[in-house]
């Protein structure tokens, strides 16, 4: 029997879909990383991030990543899971580890300063991570750090956009980088 391959639309389209059902929308990613970048971009605007934003959820390991976790987390608000997982994922256990595995994975493709914003933000659960983390009537054990992840790419991506322009790339230089970048 020969499966079928899901097409990448479909799997885009689900990932995007599952972060609106639970409550997270683009601009509340896009004020994560307006505030963690403008301190060092005085000309950003709210459209360069969320522009970066609508971009890594283009890449599919985010996507994967945001299937699997969210995934978990409603398992586990319906008691799904088999114990001990069930208790691990539903109090978010502090050594667990796996929520912030899955979503550090998912930085990588966006270089070291992702992975130290996603530390950062881990941390200090800014915005609506701190509400994902504070949720005391839905299990947002990998969203928050999902939600972590996707904002960290996307302030590395404008970090690195704006040294590009600095240096005064020509928008097509630019444009090469970023199809490179949306492979994977």
């Amino acid at each position: 029997m020969t499966k079928e391959k899901v097409s990448s639309e479909k799997v885009e389209k689900a990932a995007r879909n599952m972060l609106e059902e639970r409550g997270v929308y683009l601009q509340d990613i896009a004020d994560i990383v307006y505030n963690m970048q403008a301190k060092y971009a005085p000309n950003l605007t709210m459209d360069d991030c969320l522009e970066s934003v609508d971009a890594v959820l283009y890449k599919r390991e985010i996507q994967h990543a945001i299937l699997v976790g969210v995934e978990i987390d409603k398992l586990a608000e319906n008691n799904q899971l088999s114990e001990p997982l069930q208790s691990l994922v539903d109090t978010d256990e502090g050594l667990f580890g796996i929520d912030e595995t899955v979503a550090l994975g998912s930085v990588f493709g966006f270089g070291s300063i992702a992975v130290t914003t996603f530390g950062y933000l881990d941390k200090a659960k800014d915005g609506i991570i701190n509400e994902l983390d504070t949720s005391e009537e839905r299990v947002h054990t990998f969203l928050d750090d999902l939600v972590a992840s996707i904002a960290s790419s996307a302030s590395a991506r404008l970090a690195h956009r704006m040294r590009d322009k600095e240096e005064e790339r020509t928008s097509r230089q630019i444009k090469h980088r970023e199809d490179e970048e949306l492979i994977g």
